[in-house]
């Protein structure tokens, strides 16, 4: 497959999934497949799999705030506004369910005012623990997970088996496996696999089947795989947040030359940076949910003691990617995320790894602000390599 078949392959599988999920929507109406809703996140898309069912990424959408105003205000969660949105406007109206788990506390309010907006659609809520990694949370998760496969059972009208549950944890692990091959191999090739063509490629997952995904992402990366490395002149930067899937954003970075090499924003290697664990002796599959859950970490919505974990994580990204920098993608009222960067940005400016910070809203329109940011650090980028080469320079003399 050559540059251009890769591009093609984008384009028309990954692009256009990233872009009209609603058209995908119809199209599982259209087969007869019942399609549930999944917010963020950390939700457990395998059991709606399992069901027969078609999990479908809320992540909010691009526009304007109305509705939605009359239940929060303009300070909250732009994700949970957009989604409460999307749902008073009609975008989820084939939805048959609407799966959320309680990730921060944006999302739990949010459930209740969902339920009072859109009735009609049947609200399943997870109430996931905090302290999710003593024995007595992988209890309490594993219970919850069986209310929650009841709830399902009831939406899909079918018996959602132990072994349908462990077909659907293969299935998601295969894919979350290709994903983070993506992800490597993306790296390496970034005027193949820009930005924007990234990002399109793994929110693409949060809509399309599984399985295709899958066999479509393996055959694009084994196409990747077989390109003569790239002397990329660029910048190279991991990205973090919670959402970094603006088209207009990330030509910015496109436009100033900064590939993205890493990243740990929440839809997207987050969501797939760890497989569900191999089962114990007899296991049950809930069990096994309970136990992935409770084994990610590194994460602004999750609790953690250790509060180095996540900062070692990002420089772990950095040296394993081979990035100069990392840029900071900030959501708009995420409390978690504000109160993580302080000490995010010490650790690293600590260790001389140059960052910056940028704002996003899924409402703005005008990204001159991130311009002239991302400009300026992609030109400090620029100097520093070059004082490196040149300091290397003087060495070998």
């Amino acid at each position: 497959m050559s540059e251009k078949e890769i591009k093609g392959t984008i384009e028309e599988v990954f692009s256009y999934s990233a872009r009209h999920p609603a058209r995908l929507l119809e199209e599982y109406r259209a087969a007869g497949q019942k399609a549930v809703g999944i917010l963020p996140y950390y939700a457990p898309e395998e059991l709606v799999y399992a069901a027969g069912m078609a999990p479908l990424g809320l992540w909010g959408m691009e526009g304007s705030v109305r509705g939605a105003g009359r239940y929060f205000p303009a300070f909250y969660c732009a994700i949970a506004r957009m989604n409460l949105e999307m749902a008073l406007v009609g975008v989820l109206d084939g939805l048959s369910a609407v799966l959320a788990p309680s990730i921060c506390d944006a999302m739990r309010p949010f459930t209740q005012n969902f339920k009072s907006a859109r009735p009609d659609i049947p609200m399943i809520f997870l109430a996931q623990p905090q302290n999710r990694t003593e024995e007595f949370g992988v209890v309490y998760m594993t219970d919850e997970l069986a209310r929650v496969r009841e709830e399902l059972e009831a939406v899909a009208g079918t018996r959602i088996t132990d072994d349908a549950i462990r077909d659907a944890i293969a299935v998601y692990n295969e894919s979350r496996a290709e994903r983070r091959r993506f992800v490597r191999l993306a790296a390496s090739h970034p005027s193949v696999i820009t930005p924007e063509r990234r990002s399109d490629v793994l929110k693409s997952a949060w809509f399309m089947p599984k399985p295709r995904h899958t066999a479509v992402l393996k055959t694009l990366n084994d196409a990747i795989e077989a390109l003569a490395p790239e002397n990329w002149t660029g910048g190279k930067v991991v990205v973090s947040g919670i959402l970094a899937d603006s088209a207009s954003l990330l030509s910015v970075f496109q436009d100033n030359r900064l590939a993205i090499v890493a990243d740990d924003v929440a839809n997207e290697s987050r969501s797939f940076r760890s497989d569900m664990p191999l089962p114990e002796k007899d296991e049950a599959p809930l069990r096994i949910l309970a136990r992935g859950f409770a084994g990610q970490g590194a994460d602004s919505l999750l609790h953690d003691p250790d509060l180095s974990r996540r900062a070692r994580h990002l420089k772990g990204l950095v040296e394993e990617s081979g990035a100069q920098g990392v840029v900071f993608v900030m959501m708009q009222f995420c409390d978690p995320e504000e109160l993580d960067y302080p000490h995010l940005k010490q650790a690293l400016d600590a260790v001389g790894i140059p960052n910056a910070q940028i704002g996003y809203d899924q409402q703005m329109r005008d990204f001159g602000q991130a311009r002239t940011q991302l400009e300026a650090f992609s030109e400090m980028l620029a100097d520093r390599g070059r004082r490196d080469c040149s300091a290397a320079s003087s060495t070998g003399r």
